[in-house]
């Protein structure tokens, strides 16, 4: 079966600093600034159609240090308007999309930062670069079921699916998460992911290479697929 979406949770950025004695905004740069540019170049090479990232989660938007949180606002502002100036972005045709409550927390100027880049690439179609931010997976199945209620439709199975956020992403094949931390967290794409295969791996996110990468893809190509068969 081929492999069509890649999530990825890509957690370590602050433990990574600390182990290396830097701070921690720089564990944030070096793992959105170079450990993902390489894995999407990866995965344009492999032909995979979606990836997935878990940028923020709703409670490191509210719970983290201002001084962390403002830092973390620069960088996907940074991040975005690099995005928008990048040729391969374009030439690869990324389509990227920016999911979660972040209207609700993001600063203006990062607000139109996403607007910019979501509109600029809505028409791509060869990669699919979901960022999920301020998200929260219980928040959003919450809400999937009181836009249903309200709607007055019957809600099962084969609908509620269009009443979530991420109604337009396909099923979840893998998922990465890094940090050696084995759990999932806040109902993380909870109706995606019921039939996904997870990768585990002790690697911080800074240092996950893209020779991890392809293992984990190799991994997940060797495992029969009985999907509750």
């Amino acid at each position: 079966m081929k492999l069509q979406h890649v999530a990825i949770i890509p957690d370590g950025n602050r433990r990574w600093a600390k182990l290396h004695g830097l701070k921690a905004y720089q564990g944030h740069r070096k793992g959105m600034d170079e450990t993902l540019e390489k894995i999407l170049g990866e995965a344009r090479k492999m032909n995979i159609s979606y990836i997935t990232a878990w940028a923020a989660s709703r409670d490191n938007v509210l719970k983290r240090s201002k001084a962390e949180v403002s830092f973390l606002y620069r960088l996907f502002e940074e991040k975005f308007k690099k995005y928008l100036a990048d040729k391969e972005i374009h030439e690869n045709q990324v389509n990227i999309k920016v999911i979660g409550e972040w209207k609700d927390f993001f600063p203006k100027s990062l607000q139109g930062a996403i607007f910019n880049l979501e509109e600029a690439t809505k028409d791509y179609s060869k990669l699919f670069l979901t960022i999920l931010m301020a998200y929260d997976g219980k928040r959003e199945m919450a809400e999937a079921f009181r836009k249903a209620q309200a709607s007055g439709e019957q809600i099962d199975e084969g609908n509620l699916k269009n009443y979530l956020w991420t109604k337009n992403l396909p099923p979840v094949d893998l998922v990465i998460r890094t940090g050696g931390n084995p759990h999932w967290s806040a109902g993380f794409l909870m109706w995606h992911t019921s039939d996904s295969e997870f990768y585990f791996t002790e690697t911080l996110w800074p240092a996950f290479s893209v020779a991890e990468f392809r293992k984990a893809i190799s991994e997940y190509e060797s495992r029969p697929r009985n999907l509750g068969a």
